[in-house]
């Protein structure tokens, strides 16, 4: 079984508002860690595709540069809109949406958790913190309704989701907003492009 993994990402001048790091120029931040996220999943052996969602050009010319996924346009109805129009886009039947702030993303840990959606209709992996979601999955043509956010994994489990028990050493669980949270995704390893970016600001600073 192969997956379409959706993944919508703001523009990089919206992106990452919280994300305040000395010495790093934020957008570029965010641009490095959606590049990061994206690679991650387009490399992994289950994806047969990664559809990007953005209207950011930056984060449209990098994608291009990735083997393996391409870029939709934001409908601009916001996070969960963009998720809804990727998927209604998507070319496989197993179908996903992920969320694009996951730099220290490996292709074994998506690969791992899409193993395990395998087995159910419809299932949900929780952030690290137990509250809002990382990855949602439908195996069967459906009515696609993700509901990223706050809170939002409670509310994929009411909707019939299966909630993954994904370890917590995954690092699909790590999804970034804070400064906290990119030290508690680095302990696990950064991609190539946000781990770069923060050399050059240590160097900066």
């Amino acid at each position: 079984m192969l997956w379409s993994v959706v993944i919508p990402v703001k523009t990089t001048q919206a992106g990452k508002s919280r994300l305040d790091l000395p010495g790093a120029d934020r957008p570029q931040l965010a641009l490095a860690v959606a590049l990061d996220t994206i690679a991650a999943a387009a490399a992994s052996q289950q994806v047969g595709e990664v559809l990007v969602v953005t209207s950011d050009a930056d984060v449209q010319a990098g994608v291009e540069q990735i083997d393996g996924a391409t870029w939709i346009p934001d409908p601009g109805m916001g996070l969960n809109g963009a998720v809804r129009a990727g998927l209604e886009r998507a070319s496989e039947e197993a179908r996903a949406g992920m969320l694009g702030d996951l730099p220290a993303l490996t292709p074994a840990d998506l690969d791992e958790a899409l193993a395990a959606a395998a087995g159910h209709e419809r299932a949900v992996v929780a952030d690290a913190e137990n509250s809002g979601t990382v990855l949602v999955t439908w195996r069967t043509p459906a009515t696609y309704e993700p509901h990223f956010g706050p809170e939002s994994a409670a509310r994929h489990v009411e909707a019939g989701h299966a909630l993954l028990d994904v370890p917590a050493r995954s690092a699909l669980r790590r999804d970034v907003d804070t400064a906290e949270q990119l030290r508690d995704a680095a302990a696990l390893g950064l991609g190539p492009r946000t781990s770069a970016l923060l050399q050059a600001a240590r160097g900066a600073a």
